[in-house]
């Protein structure tokens, strides 16, 4: 169930990705649903390392905006609300820039990047044996509602293998029934990302 008020969640896990480096200065966004389908999201500018409960603007599903007037909602709520609107059992939206999910996007010059078959995809909710799987990559355009608008597209034609998403040379984002799971799926990819870099590093190396 959303959480009556999702702010301190948000809070502690802005901290906890920016001492990993994965939202440095004022990278990055956070978002989590109340009840009524409304979201709070990260202001923009603000450093995530230092947030408090008046740093996030409250923003309807049909686009409408409550904030003070000296705040404005994170440049990429468009891509939030994409995400809450298709995926009505999501109740939390994590979009982080790391180096390492910026570099794997560059592995690849197609829309999808495969995954190796490491345990950690079970926590993502990938229980084969052996499995193929791949993490959809969009081209990041300066209109950000550009980029909803593709993930939308495509989503609607064919439903993710994973709940997430890499916009290219630009980060991750997932989405989650709760803060908690948005938190734990941020760490498992970025741990399976490093894994990557290292492989490949390794494989050229010898």
């Amino acid at each position: 169930m959303p959480l009556p008020d999702p702010r301190s969640e948000l809070i502690a896990a802005a901290q906890h990705f920016y001492t990993q480096g994965w939202m440095v200065g004022t990278a990055g966004n956070l978002s989590a649903r109340l009840p009524d389908g409304s979201f709070w999201i990260t202001a923009s500018g603000k450093s995530k390392g230092n947030l408090n409960r008046e740093d996030f603007v409250l923003v309807h599903l049909d686009g409408r905006i409550e904030s003070p007037s000296h705040l404005k909602p994170s440049a990429e709520t468009a891509i939030h609300q994409a995400l809450y609107t298709r995926f009505p059992n999501a109740q939390a939206c994590y979009h982080v820039h790391s180096v390492e999910a910026n570099l794997v996007s560059r592995f690849v010059a197609a829309d999808n990047l495969p995954l190796p078959p490491l345990e950690m995809l079970k926590g993502l909710g990938v229980w084969e044996e052996n499995p193929h799987c791949a993490l959809d990559i969009f081209s990041n355009y300066l209109d950000v509602a550009r980029i909803a608008t593709d993930i939308d597209q495509r989503f609607q034609v064919e439903s993710p293998q994973i709940p997430a998403l890499m916009i290219r040379e630009h980060g991750l984002t997932v989405w989650a029934p709760s803060t908690e799971t948005a938190r734990n799926f941020v760490e498992l990819l970025e741990y399976i990302f490093r894994y990557m870099i290292i492989a490949r590093q390794i494989k050229i190396e010898h």
